[in-house]
Formats: C-alpha cells, structure tokens, sequence
C-alpha cells in the first residue's frame, strides 16, 4: 500500500471534525428532548441515584430516516462516512484524547463530595488518565458516560450501513454481507430496545470516566467492530449451506445467552423475589444471583457476548484472521475484565462471594473453573 496514500486517508479534516461534531449534537438535542423512560440508576454510596432517559431507540430510528431523506434528496451521501473511514478514525481518536484531558482535569479540580462527581485521584498520572477520575461527569445536564457509549452504538451501525450503500453501488453485495449486515443490525436494535438494562452493567455503575472506556465507546466499538464489514467489501467470499446454517445457529445461541443473562441480572436487580425460569431465584447472601444463567457459570453473559462476536466475524470464511480481529480481542479483554471482576466482588461481598463461588465453580464457560 502507498503510504503517502495511507497518510492522507488517516489525517484528519475539517470535513471529518464537522460530521462528528455534527452527530454528537444530534443525540445531545435528540436525547434530551425525545420521549422515553425514565429509569433510575443503581442507588450510590451516598444514597443518591442518576435517572437516564432510555430513547436510543427512537433516536437511532429517526436519524436513519433523517439520513434516508437526506439521501434521496442529494443532500448527504450514503457512502460518506465509508469514504472517509480512515479520516473519521483519526478524528474520532484526537477527540477522543483531548476530552480524557478535560475530563483528568476536571476531575482533579472538582470540590464535590457527591459519590457521582467526587474525585479518586491515585497520583498515577497515566492510572488516572487512563481509568478516570469521576464516576459521572456530566456536561450541560448531560450524563458523559451514558451519552458516550450510545454514541459507540450508533456510529457502529452508522458506519455498517454506509459500508452496505457503498457495496450496493459498487455491485458487490454478496450472502456473506447480508448475513454480517442482519446479525449486527439485529444486536444493536436489541441493544436499544432494552437500554435500560445498560444502566445496571459494571460500565456505567463502577467503572469512572478516562481514556478506557471514552476510546472503547467512541473509537474501539464503532471502528474495530466493523472490520468485517470493511473486509467484505474488499474481499469475496462463497458460504455452503451448511456453513450459512451454523453461523446462524452461532448468533441464536449467542444471542439467547447473551440477552437472557443480562436481562435476568437486570430484573434481579429491580425485583430479586421475581422469578427465573418459572421458579423462584436462589440467592446468595440476600446479595447475588445463583439461578438461570448466574447458577451456570460466573460471568455466563460474556459467553453469549463471544458468540455473538464470532457470529459477526464467521460470513468472512477462514481465509483471513483479519475479521476474527473483534472475536479474538473481546477474548482476551472478557478475560481480564472476568479477572478484575473476580477481584472487585471478592472484596466487596467477601464471605458471600466464597459461597457463591463454592456453588458456581465454572467462570464464563459451564466446566471451566
């Protein structure tokens, strides 16, 4: 590849700066104007709890239609975000950096006390950077943390759909592309469909906000979760029968592990005497979930969340391991989260934990201690 050619699609332009810019206006007026439910947060150490408006949903769906009129008029291209993905990348990167920077000093400037705002500064410039400083920063009214990963989201079926366009245009739509396109449309509606539920997941009710999760949200998800979709358009590939069937059987399974785990947890959470699989749940200590999937495995949901990704990556073929790039990444990442979780849940629910563990031996994988 020239790499005068490669500079040029990587650095960044006012173009790109103003599309971005542009997006993140939409859902900040959008999301805040829109109807939808009003879910309250888990409630905080200080007894304190964050509200969210869940309409991602309609926001998604109406910025579409926006962008479908929009392009039936010949007022935006279909194709522009896919024109100008290297671009986007390297824009998405620089804002990404420079807010991790207003939010570490922010963070170290702030004299609240609120559990929400208060600063956990370590004096590890780059473990404060890096993990952040405040649980919820906010900016005019709006949750950081929430706004961000929804925008991840959004851009990563954005820049789907716009690879799609540009495939259709180009005559290269294949089976694969179909497959790849319907699996990851259907798991980022279901994903807006139940928002809610985002709202009780470590993420959002422990992990505070730097750099980690402000590129994972705007950068990693949207840019890195689509690579199969870039590769597709590049690259042609010609699925058996058999193969199309097994790649669908690996999305519902993924999906029904995935989905069921977390929306058990979720509703545990809001009700612990509701019911799981028709019977009334086993808890631990009062405390943690030990029927359904939780009674499984630990973590049972990040094995749902790795079929998932498989099922993303498996239209490509096994010509190339580029498009196992998110499968085998979210592997190791799921790991070390499981980890870190283990560490975080021992030491807050400590004799509990050792109960539930007794009675859940397996981690993330049924039989796999």
């Amino acid at each position: 590849m020239d790499l005068n050619y490669l500079f040029n699609s990587l650095s960044p332009s006012w173009t790109s700066a103003a599309m971005l810019l542009s997006f993140f206006l939409y859902l900040a007026t959008v999301g805040s104007i829109l109807p939808g439910k009003l879910v309250p947060g888990v409630t905080l150490s200080d007894g304190t709890r964050l509200h969210y408006r869940c309409n991602g949903l309609l926001s998604l769906l109406l910025f579409v239609l926006l962008l479908g009129v929009g392009a039936q008029m010949n007022l935006v291209s279909p194709t522009a975000i896919a024109d100008r993905g290297l671009e986007l990348l390297s824009t998405t990167f620089i804002f990404s950096v420079l807010v991790t920077l207003l939010l570490y000093l922010a963070g170290c400037n702030s004299r609240e006390k609120s559990s929400s705002l208060k600063p956990h500064v370590s004096g590890n410039l780059i473990d404060d950077w890096w993990f952040g400083i405040q649980l919820n920063p906010n900016f005019i009214g709006i949750d950081l943390k929430f706004f961000f990963v929804r925008a991840g989201m959004m851009g990563w079926l954005l820049i789907n759909l716009s690879v799609l366009a540009k495939c259709i245009l180009e005559a290269k739509l294949s089976q694969s592309m179909i497959l790849y396109q319907l699996f990851c449309g259907l798991y980022i509606l279901d994903y807006f469909f139940y928002e809610e539920f985002m709202t009780s997941t470590w993420d959002i009710i422990a992990e505070r906000l730097g750099f980690m999760l402000v590129f994972g949200d705007l950068v990693f998800i949207p840019f890195t979760f689509s690579i199969q979709g870039w590769w597709l358009l590049s690259n042609k590939v010609e699925l058996t029968t058999a193969a199309v069937i097994a790649n669908c059987l690996v999305f519902l399974i993924g999906y029904l592990v995935f989905r069921g785990a977390n929306k058990q947890k979720h509703m545990f959470k809001k009700n612990p005497k509701a019911p799981i699989w028709g019977k009334p749940p086993k808890v631990i200590g009062g405390k943690l979930l030990a029927s359904g999937y939780w009674g499984i495995a630990r973590h049972c949901n990040y094995l749902g969340d790795l079929l998932l990704a498989l099922s993303f990556s498996l239209p490509c073929g096994i010509s190339s391991a580029v498009p196992y790039f998110y499968p085998i990444y979210l592997l190791i990442l799921l790991i070390w989260r499981e980890r870190r979780d283990e560490a975080r849940c021992a030491e807050k629910y400590k004799d509990v934990w050792t109960e539930y563990r007794k009675l859940v031996p397996y981690r993330i994988l049924p039989y796999v201690y």
